[in-house]
């Protein structure tokens, strides 16, 4: 068995390069830039009004003579309207300042009488309430680095600089196979010795929780034949998902399916609880997760490792690590990794109870779960732990 640490450096080291497509900037949503993007025009384009208003020539007013209003400009118009001394336009926010003109008094800092408007703000300084061209990025510079995550105010931020498109790391195609004889789907008749198969939709929900739709769902018996076609006819995806037969019961068939297909075993067997018979293996195209088939296992596999690849290939980091406090005491043997499942709380965070691998009660009120050490066997109340959140 090797340790967690070295399953999860085998794993990032096998992970291939991130691969990169070009989206509309309106699907962009989350993914992350594979592409440094520089500002295509000066934004904003022209000197524009910070508000409604009136604007003038500063340099030209008196400063003590009301000023005429000769016209207007609205957002979007293109105007020459010119101005004299103790001159004025109405203006419009976002409305180009036409020529000559330098300062914005706002709306209500006027007071209007016919063509005749009163100055009454008495902070006003040349050059208020403008937004002079390129103040908040000139043409060249850089706008997005490669490596920054697409958030909505970062698409309407390339938008107003004319993007339509951008490069991302796409994300990778992922199958589930879900593996054993005793399975059969919600909603149908439950014999005896079977158990409601819960794996591939706890595993197809978890992956939408990244934004990713497995491009495949099968679940097979336990026959040899029957794993090695699902495993074949899904090796053109970037990652497979296999629960159930990896551990060393006559009916464990999938280690030696996954060998016929040609996969090669980088290792079998950690030093954790829950999923100790975890494998991991590859192909020139795919990663393959084998996971126990126990619920909790399975799940916890999935927060630990699955998602550890998928960050790598999406260049993106989807869920938060922390330390905290632990609210409860907890003992332990010591050579196993043990992933609690865990609850946050104003202090800290708890460990839950029903931890077994085939319990999933706490796991569906759970929001993290809690990493102890390998070699640690006594925690108290105050200890801090990484704890992963995962809701």
């Amino acid at each position: 068995m090797i340790s967690v640490l070295e399953a999860k450096q085998h794993i990032i080291k096998h992970v291939k390069s991130p691969r990169v497509e070009e989206k509309l900037l309106s699907d962009a949503l989350g993914f992350v830039l594979a592409e440094t993007l520089l500002a295509e025009i000066d934004t904003p384009p022209f000197d524009n009004s910070a508000m409604d208003g009136y604007a003038f020539s500063y340099s030209k007013w008196d400063k003590k003579s009301a000023l005429t209003v000769i016209g207007e400009v609205q957002a979007g118009s293109e105007n020459s309207l010119k101005t004299g001394a103790n001159e004025a336009i109405r203006i419009f926010t976002g409305a180009p300042v036409p020529p000559e003109v330098d300062t914005v008094i706002m709306l209500e800092k006027v007071e209007r009488n016919a063509d005749k408007i009163t100055l009454l703000d008495e902070n006003l300084k040349q050059g208020g309430n403008i937004r002079p061209k390129g103040s908040q990025t000139k043409k060249g510079d850089v706008a997005l680095q490669k490596g920054q995550l697409v958030t909505p105010a970062g698409i309407s931020y390339l938008a107003g600089m004319g993007y339509s498109k951008v490069k991302v790391f796409t994300k990778p195609k992922v199958s589930i196979i879900i593996t054993g004889k005793e399975l059969v789907k919600a909603g149908e008749t439950l014999e005896t010795g079977k158990i409601y198969e819960s794996n591939g939709i706890g595993l197809t929900a978890g992956l939408r929780q990244l934004g990713i739709e497995p491009v495949s769902v099968a679940q097979v018996d336990d026959v040899s034949e029957s794993i090695e076609n699902a495993i074949e006819s899904q090796l053109n995806s970037d990652i497979i998902i296999l629960t159930g037969g990896v551990s060393v019961g006559n009916y464990d068939l999938v280690p030696a399916a996954l060998e016929k297909c040609g996969v090669e075993k980088i290792f079998h067997k950690v030093k954790q609880k829950p999923g100790k018979p975890f494998y991991f293996g590859t192909t020139s195209n795919a990663l393959i997760f084998a996971l126990p088939g126990n619920p909790a296992a399975v799940m916890t596999c999935f927060y630990e490792y699955v998602v550890t690849a998928i960050d790598a290939l999406m260049q993106k980091t989807h869920l938060k690590t922390l330390m905290l406090s632990l609210e409860n005491d907890f003992n332990k043997k010591p050579g196993l990794t043990n992933f609690l499942k865990g609850k946050t709380t104003e202090n800290g965070v708890k460990i839950l109870d029903s931890q077994l691998s085939y319990m999933l009660n706490s796991f569906a009120i759970a929001d993290c779960l809690i990493t102890l050490d390998e070699d640690k066997t006594e925690y108290k109340k105050g200890d801090l732990v990484v704890v992963l959140m995962i809701a």
